[in-house]
């Protein structure tokens, strides 16, 4: 177990964690240093060739209520842009997911923070050759403004990832007003995509936030105006992710950063015109 909000229990399921882009790239309004930069903030997050480390994980809450997971990583024979998660045959996942004591009939909730390929993988696995949802019981949660934009954006991960579940019915929208009982709500994030959502754990008189893709790794807190190559409406990222910060900040909630070096975890305090991070 990751650690307890309350009466939450948050298991990391991790899939994978390497290099992905070169930090340039992703962080193309950083200017020339920010590999340094963010060695200096966070040493290790950018390796030898200059590609930032970034975990792909999901986060599996078990509520006293339900059992939720939030976003479910690249997945198996995939088609995808990006060669290392191309038609990917690992079972890392589903083993971080047994590890748990999770079997996938056990799951009630799949929460998409978005619909990105990285975080929607594991909606379906491959079987007879026909693309089935991996968890058959539950109701995926998808921002409703996602579903159009992945369908022009990237129609082989909505045909191969999405449109199996919403075909067998078990697909709800949602808002950032939506609730999973007392303890899971959501928080309104928009930018990276048009619905993205973070999630907002409580219970007990504990508080967490799940980022999604709101912030992708901690020197952002320090520099939350960079803009990040994938974000699709760049200026309301920076916005989202500038209001998220400050939420945690005045909460003093945990947060669990979706692609944080490991062990992903930590505090936002404010400081000056940005944000500090703490490690746990």
């Amino acid at each position: 177990m990751l650690c307890k909000i309350g009466d939450v229990e948050v298991w990391r399921i991790l899939e994978m964690n390497g290099p992905f882009r070169e930090a340039e790239m992703l962080f193309p309004t950083a200017g020339p240093d920010v590999a340094r930069i963010m060695n200096e903030m966070a040493p290790g997050q950018v390796d030898a060739a200059g590609k930032v480390i970034l975990p792909v994980q999901g986060f599996l809450l078990k509520t006293p209520t339900h059992v939720v997971l939030v976003d479910a990583c690249v997945g198996n024979h995939k088609t995808n842009n990006f060669p290392d998660w191309n038609m990917r045959d690992t079972g890392r996942f589903m083993a971080a997911l047994e590890a748990s004591g999770t079997a996938p009939g056990d799951v009630d909730y799949v929460m998409c923070t978005h619909l990105h390929t990285d975080h929607v993988g594991w909606n379906t696995q491959l079987v007879d050759g026909r693309w089935v949802p991996t968890f058959p019981n539950a109701t995926y949660l998808m921002p409703g403004s996602d579903l159009p934009f992945l369908e022009e954006v990237g129609p082989d991960q909505y045909r191969e990832s999405v449109l199996p579940v919403v075909e067998a019915g078990q697909v709800e929208e949602v808002g950032p007003d939506y609730r999973i009982g007392e303890a899971v709500s959501l928080i309104a994030t928009p930018g990276h995509t048009p619905g993205h959502v973070s999630v907002r754990i409580a219970s007990g008189g504990a508080e967490a936030v799940i980022t999604g893709d709101a912030i992708h790794c901690t020197p952002q807190c320090a520099y939350p105006d960079w803009h990040f190559v994938y974000d699709a409406d760049k200026e309301a990222a920076v916005a989202a992710r500038r209001h998220l910060l400050e939420t945690v900040a005045e909460s003093g909630a945990k947060v669990l950063g979706t692609h944080f070096l490991l062990p992903s975890t930590g505090r936002v305090r404010a400081d000056g015109d940005a944000f500090r991070w703490e490690a746990d």
